[in-house]
């Protein structure tokens, strides 16, 4: 477990198959990431009771949790683990409104960013990031990553192209 101020971060258990299957299928959350269709409960299953072989599957996820009560809010992953050059991919999903704009997200990617510093010794993480997706964009640069770059016409929603922002942070 990974301890902060208001909130720690655990790996994903069995009993968070139900969870994940919620907050994977809101269509909402869709835009924001790779999904094109829902997850089945036999494939979350399959994924949570693998998810520890992280140098197999290059791709690790935590459970963000509050401190005060246990409350699982959402989830911060790395993938596209790269032990050879030293860098991965960060996602990270709130998953309740009302959970957003509390610092819960900064305070997960500072203690993933030291994780995988001192635990996985890599040396930087990136991240895309939808042009229009304004509060990503705060959060990350809030978190010290660095916009190094822009693909043009990157993402489409619906009938509009947006250019994804690429940001890394050396840590």
């Amino acid at each position: 477990m990974l301890k902060g101020k208001n909130i720690y971060l655990r790996q994903i258990e069995e009993s968070d198959v139900n969870l994940l299957l919620l907050w994977e299928n809101d269509t909402e959350n869709w835009r924001y990431s790779e999904s094109e269709a829902p997850f089945s409960l036999h494939q979350l299953q399959h994924y949570v009771k693998n998810a520890s072989h992280v140098r197999q599957n290059q791709q690790l996820r935590f459970i963000i949790c509050l401190n005060e009560n246990h409350q699982a809010i959402g989830t911060i992953d790395l993938f596209e683990i790269d032990f050879k050059n030293l860098r991965a991919g960060v996602g990270i999903l709130i998953a309740n409104k009302e959970n957003r704009k509390k610092g819960y997200a900064q305070e997960a990617l500072a203690l993933l960013a030291a994780f995988s510093s001192n635990r996985l010794e890599l040396e930087q993480l990136f991240c895309d990031i939808q042009a229009d997706n304004e509060a990503s964009i705060q959060l990350f640069e809030k978190a010290g990553f660095i916009r190094t770059g822009t693909k043009k016409k990157w993402y489409k929603f619906k009938s509009k192209v947006i250019d994804a922002y690429f940001y890394q942070k050396f840590i």
